[in-house]
């Protein structure tokens, strides 16, 4: 059980901090990671259909040009859910800067939560220790950066007007990238033959980049447009 409750703790334990360290604490913005992770949970239950009606099972880990192709666009559900959470949904009174953290931090625990709580119980809670579920719980760690990062992007494109248009292509690009991370990991596995170490150090060296460049953005954004 130590093995589990460490590992728990890794997967689980940065959206606690990340929402007592930063002022998310301070202004009432609970409710909206909590209805970002119920739109969060009914975009993965679209997805869900979508994959069990048009996706075969597959004969091997190959990788597939034509499925990869679905699944992204499938994957585009996401963005949809993130759209609505961001657009639609009554926030109390908070700052566009507030908002798109919430709605970031409530999808990501949501999806951890989903992918990564049951196989954690099944799997961590044996005597012997195993580097697997320490790099799901660093996977996870990058899910949430990234996670923040897309949803940084989407408050930029469809909530903030009087952004520079210098940066409407770059924002766009970000977007983009973070939005088919899934495939772009899905490809180095299967075709380039990453092992999961590898895979999950990308994720974390990826989950910076874009971290830095999404507030680079952002803050950008902000400043008056002349």
């Amino acid at each position: 059980m130590f093995h589990f409750f460490n590992c728990a703790i890794l997967t689980f334990g940065p959206h606690f901090v990340y929402f007592s360290a930063t002022p998310l604490s301070e202004y009432d913005t609970l409710g909206t990671s909590i209805k970002a992770a119920i739109v969060y949970l009914v975009t993965a239950l679209v997805k869900l259909v979508c994959l069990a009606t048009f996706l075969k099972v597959p004969d091997n880990d190959n990788f597939d040009p034509y499925q990869e192709l679905l699944k992204l666009v499938i994957g585009l559900v996401d963005v949809a859910g993130l759209y609505y959470a961001l657009t639609q949904l009554t926030h109390r009174n908070i700052s566009q800067n507030h908002k798109f953290q919430a709605v970031g931090l409530g999808w990501a625990f949501a999806d951890s939560v989903l992918h990564r709580l049951a196989p954690l119980w099944v799997g961590a809670r044996g005597l012997e220790f195993t580097w697997e579920f320490v790099l799901q719980g660093l996977e996870a760690n990058a899910h949430l950066v990234l996670t923040i990062s897309l949803a940084a992007m989407g408050s930029l494109m469809w909530l903030r007007k009087n952004k520079p248009k210098t940066l409407i292509p770059i924002i766009y690009l970000c977007a983009g990238i973070l939005a088919t991370m899934p495939s772009i990991t899905s490809y180095l596995r299967r075709v380039m033959g990453w092992h999961f170490p590898e895979v999950v150090g990308f994720q974390l060296f990826t989950s910076l980049v874009m971290a830095f460049i999404s507030c680079q953005l952002f803050s950008a954004c902000q400043r008056p447009c002349f």
